[in-house]
């Protein structure tokens, strides 16, 4: 009896081991925005004090090199999860993508509208008749004149301008009065770094309805529920780390790519993204989502009106 007793014990202990090993082989592909940056330190910390691999996963991290391919990517089924933003997430749903939002990255609108505090421009009054230039045409243009509208500008009264990514260098050299695309985190501070004074004017405090600026998205058919639940505990436990212990995570994150990630711009960037880090991943507003969609819905940006619940499932 006592040798039954110690085989079943053995078998079931070793039918335990087995099953954490094969939870630890859960493989899941993640594909960013853009290359890393101060944006994606709880990813990146998470995988390097092994948070991921303590919750079975081994995340394998990739850079895309059209940061508007990777959601697409996701609703092909080519990778498991790509980092997007609330706004392209609706849209993207509601021209018929299989996609939902698994988690929050940044939970704070970033983007600005972003002028040289100068004197010349202090209200968005006084943009009438001025340059503002954009990095790519879309619903920035809506978002745009929505701003604008709060101080009597129609769109019209602007000129619009494609500069690609050269933002800041098109506004310190006065190519432009103004640009959109501008983050709060990142474009303040290469510009102070580089001797010029910036303002921003926030679009959640001129008309634009609240968003969560980074998203998580995921095939709407074939996710994994499990993984997903996995990856946001994970993903929770280095955001708590980081804002527990902001110069401690920052030496550990630019550890992971020392040659690109360590220089003041980046760290000046990080200490004013850590309030932005969503700290519960999971957590979901739908209301804050309809909001969004429907001022979208409004402007034209999108021509069907999806619902929250149908692409923002809880994964509590």
């Amino acid at each position: 009896m006592i040798k039954k007793k110690l085989f079943c014990t053995t078998a079931l202990l070793a039918s335990l081991l087995s099953t954490h090993a094969l939870a630890q082989e859960k493989e899941l592909t993640l594909m960013l925005d853009w290359f890393v940056n101060p944006n994606h330190g709880p990813i990146i910390i998470a995988k390097e004090r092994g948070y991921f691999k303590q919750h079975g996963l081994q995340i394998n991290i990739q850079e895309p090199a059209d940061p508007s391919t990777p959601p697409k990517l996701v609703a092909a089924g080519k990778i498991d999860l790509a980092i997007s933003y609330q706004p392209s997430l609706t849209i993207d749903v509601a021209a018929g993508l299989p996609l939902i939002r698994s988690a929050t990255l940044i939970a704070t609108p970033l983007n600005t509208l972003m002028v040289l505090d100068n004197g010349k421009n202090d209200r968005l009054g006084e943009l009438k008749g001025k340059k503002i230039g954009i990095a790519i045409a879309g619903n920035e243009e809506a978002t745009i004149g929505t701003m604008l509208a709060q101080e009597g500008v129609k769109l019209s009264e602007v000129e619009i301008i494609n500069i690609g990514w050269a933002l800041s260098s098109s506004l310190a050299s006065g190519k432009v009065d103004a640009i959109w695309g501008g983050l709060r985190n990142f474009e303040t501070n290469q510009l102070e770094l580089e001797g010029f004074q910036a303002k921003a004017f926030y679009p959640e405090e001129h008309g634009v309805p609240t968003y969560d600026e980074l998203v998580f998205v995921a095939n709407a058919n074939t996710y994994d529920k499990e993984a997903i639940k996995a990856f946001n505990q994970a993903l929770a436990k280095a955001t708590t780390y980081i804002v527990n212990h902001p110069k401690e995570s920052w030496k550990e994150f630019v550890a992971y790519a020392p040659d690109t990630l360590n220089n003041e711009l980046n760290q000046r960037a990080w200490n004013d993204t850590l309030t932005r880090f969503a700290l519960r991943p999971s957590a979901v507003d739908l209301k804050r989502y309809d909001d969004y969609a429907k001022f979208m819905y409004s402007q034209n940006i999108i021509q069907t009106l999806p619902k929250a619940k149908d692409y923002v499932p809880s994964f509590n």
